[in-house]
């Protein structure tokens, strides 16, 4: 078990689905018909060409026009190909992501077992297995969509910044915003986590280097009790009194890296003091991700916006109800952990303890979601328009069913985000935390259009860092491998057709 193990599973199911999605969906589908005409552009050699609508950077098209040059040579002696440019079918295109899935997985498992070393391989195996078929990015291994790579170029920056790999960390945060330029929110986060994470092995080693010094007392003391007995013996008690032994030291260290133990304004005040007295060296570490930051901001005033083409039609928007959204589907593929009587039990738990602070938080937050769904829920026209899209039908079906209903669901919305905090607090500090709602919000928000994809990548942080016990993780393995035996047979098998559009149509996320 282990890296292999999971590489060897994923190829397994990535192989067998792949060719059974392109014998019968051959041609380009959906955002395909973008994207793969643009990237065989670039395989040409024509890297003027651009096709304006088009909302994505090209890292996409570069990550497979450098594997496309991979297969060439082979390809080209087997007297295969006469051209490097008819190599990029889009059969061949969408093998990128293919490939991209089986090295995800690897990440995954490098993350997982990183954060928690004690977990076994068989167990960590299990999780980086479960989670590489998460419905949303299990589905798009087998189309040519940027989401794939995206995740995969933010993963391996945040796997690099935990091993304090920060220079290399950036350059994987530069192809991750070159794949998807809201990426740019993740990189930030990670560098946020990447500081929290220097100021606290600093702190650590300032412990111990406290703790060696102690140790040398401790040894003077011993030989001068060899001369003078009395008053080494004094002395010993005065030092006992006054000094901790290096056991109390490591105990020190323990509670204070414990994320629950204190409160936030306390880590706030906290990380800015650690910052300040170790300003150089973070300044040394973490500048890579600050000129990314700023080329980034270059570029939108530049570009005169943050998408590259269709600006209309993906204009930035004050859309507050997309956080509403992500906390319940969020919730419900991690049913298990969330929609439990135990898990009930522990938010009612902690409104006992504090009743005056929990009943304003839980007000605040529900009139937060109340105004929310009712000042900044957007109904795009694509979303409106578009059947062939899963939050179609529940748009009409469920939030639209009745005016109601969209504030009906607002206690079940604040329910997810809580519910969310109360598991992320348990193995993270509040400021992770709080940063990480920040992250997800700043992506999120001006989305105006209700894309579960979209959803991926802050999932994939808030399922690494929850504490999900076995029972509950082959539940979930039980629940991916449903959804997405549906979804694909849905895509596969049920195809239709419009009266006003000719062509083949299939339901998608």
């Amino acid at each position: 078990m282990g890296r292999k193990a999971v590489a060897i599973i994923v190829i397994c199911w990535v192989v067998p689905i792949s060719i059974i999605v392109n014998r019968i969906v051959p041609e380009p589908y959906m955002d395909e018909i973008f994207h793969v005409p643009q990237a065989q552009q670039y395989c040409k050699g024509n890297f003027k060409s651009w096709d304006p609508m088009i909302t994505t950077p090209p890292g996409l098209y570069l990550l497979s026009l450098a594997y496309v040059a991979s297969l060439f040579p082979g390809m080209h002696f087997l007297q295969r190909l006469s051209s490097f440019s008819n190599i990029c079918s889009t059969l061949v295109l969408r093998t990128t992501n293919a490939l991209l899935a089986v090295m995800c997985s690897v990440l995954v498992y490098e993350i997982i077992t990183y954060l928690k070393p004690s977990l076994d391989e068989r167990k960590a195996t299990l999780r980086a297995v479960i989670l590489s078929l998460y419905p949303l990015h299990w589905f798009f291994t087998f189309l040519y969509y940027t989401d794939v790579a995206s995740l995969t170029a933010v993963l391996a920056m945040y796997l690099l910044v935990l091993k304090r790999k920060y220079l290399f960390s950036s350059l994987f945060g530069v192809l991750s915003v070159l794949i998807r330029q809201t990426n740019i929110i993740w990189v930030l986060f990670v560098a946020c986590v990447g500081v929290l994470e220097f100021t606290k092995i600093h702190q650590i080693d300032n412990v111990r280097v406290d703790d060696s010094r102690v140790s040398e007392r401790k040894g003077v003391q011993s030989a001068l009790s060899k001369g003078v007995s009395s008053v080494s013996n004094l002395r010993k008690r005065r030092f006992s009194t006054n000094v901790s032994s290096p056991k109390n030291f490591t105990s020190r260290i323990t509670v204070s890296s414990t994320p629950y133990t204190s409160g936030l304004l306390d880590e706030i005040q906290g990380i800015i003091v650690k910052s300040w007295h170790l300003k150089w060296e973070l300044l040394a570490s973490f500048s890579p991700f600050f000129m990314v930051f700023v080329a980034f901001v270059a570029f939108v005033c530049w570009n005169g916006s943050i998408v590259l083409g269709a600006k209309d039609a993906h204009a930035v928007s004050p859309h507050f109800a997309q956080l509403m959204y992500y906390s319940l589907v969020s919730a419900v593929f991690t049913f298990p952990v969330h929609f439990t009587l135990i898990q009930a039990a522990v938010l009612l738990g902690s409104f006992r303890q504090s009743r005056l602070l929990t009943f304003f938080q839980w007000f605040t937050a529900l009139t937060a979601a109340f105004l929310s769904v009712h000042f900044f829920s957007i109904a795009h026209p694509y979303l409106i328009a578009d059947n062939r899209h899963y939050p179609f039908y529940l748009w009409r079906k469920i939030i639209r069913y009745h005016w109601s209903t969209k504030y009906l669901l607002v206690p079940l919305y604040t329910y997810s985000w809580f519910s969310i905090f109360s598991s992320l607090v348990k193995s993270q500090q509040k400021i992770w935390t709080l940063a990480y709602f920040l992250a997800s919000a700043a992506t999120l928000i001006p989305a105006p259009l209700i894309e579960f994809r979209y959803y991926t990548i802050p999932f994939f942080f808030f399922i690494l860092h929850s504490n999900i016990n076995k029972k509950s993780w082959l539940l979930l393995g039980i629940l991916y491998l449903a959804i997405n035996c549906f979804t694909m047979f849905m895509f596969l098998f049920r195809p239709f057709f419009w009266d006003h559009e000719a062509g083949i149509q299939r339901f998608i996320w």
